[in-house]
C-alpha cells in the first residue's frame, strides 16, 4: 500500500515536471496585467466539471493577491449571467480536452458580446479548436491520468492548478504585490494575522 501511495505521488510530481514551459507564461502575464491593472477590467476564469472547479480556485486566488477575478459558470452564461463580462475584460477557459462543447459555446457567446475580448487557455490539447481560438495558450502537457480507469480528472486537474499558481505568482511580483496589500484583503483567520504581523515587520 504505502509502494502504491508512493508510486501515485510520483506520477503526479513527473507530470508537474514535464509542463511544458515557454513564452506563452509571459504572454499571460503581461496580458493580465493590460487587461486588469492597466485598462481596470477583470479575469473571468472558466471551466465545466471539475475543470471549472479549478477555474473557481485560481479566480478566488487571483482576487486575493490583488489581481480582481470571478468565475462564471459556462451553462449559466448561456441564461444571463454572461452579464458579468464587460469591456477590459479577460477571459481565462480550462478544458483538458479543449472539445469541451459548453467553453466553445462561450468563447461564440463572449466575442458576440465584445469582439475584442481576449482569451488565455489552459488545456492538455493545443492542436484543439478551443486553443486555436485563444490569443494565449498554456498546455499542461496532456499526463496520463492517475486514476485506475484512466478517465477520472486527477492528474490533469492537478497540472492546472499548478499554472494557476504559476500566473498568481508571476502576477503578484510583476505588480508589487505585498504583505501590506495582502492584509487588507484578509482580515480574519491565521492568514489574515500572518499577514498583519509581516506587514508591521516590514514597516
Amino acid at each position: 500500500m504505502t509502494d502504491e501511495v508512493r508510486n501515485l505521488i510520483r506520477r503526479e510530481a513527473d507530470a508537474i515536471l514535464n509542463i511544458p514551459v515557454n513564452d506563452q507564461y509571459d504572454k499571460a502575464v503581461a496580458l493580465i496585467e493590460q487587461r486588469v491593472h492597466q485598462l481596470k477590467g477583470k479575469l473571468v476564469a472558466s471551466g465545466m466539471g471539475k475543470a471549472g472547479q479549478i477555474a473557481l480556485n485560481i479566480a478566488t486566488t487571483f482576487s486575493s493577491t490583488g489581481t480582481p477575478a470571478v468565475f462564471l459558470h459556462p451553462s449559466d452564461a448561456q441564461h444571463g449571467d454572461l452579464g458579468v463580462l464587460q469591456p477590459n475584460d479577460v477571459m481565462l477557459l480550462i478544458s483538458n480536452s479543449g472539445k469541451t462543447r459548453e467553453i466553445l459555446e462561450l468563447v461564440q457567446l463572449a466575442k458576440s458580446l465584445y469582439s475584442d475580448v481576449p482569451f488565455i487557455v489552459i488545456t492538455g490539447n493545443p492542436d484543439s479548436e478551443l486553443a486555436h481560438t485563444a490569443d494565449v495558450t498554456l498546455a499542461t502537457g496532456n499526463p496520463a491520468e492517475v486514476c485506475i480507469l484512466g478517465l477520472t480528472p486527477s492528474t490533469s486537474t492537478t497540472v492546472m492548478t499548478v499554472i494557476g499558481d504559476v500566473l498568481v505568482v508571476q502576477l503578484m511580483k510583476r505588480i508589487g504585490f505585498t504583505n501590506q496589500d495582502y492584509a487588507k484583503r484578509h482580515h480574519g483567520g491565521y492568514l489574515g494575522d500572518k499577514s498583519r504581523r509581516q506587514s508591521e515587520e516590514e514597516k
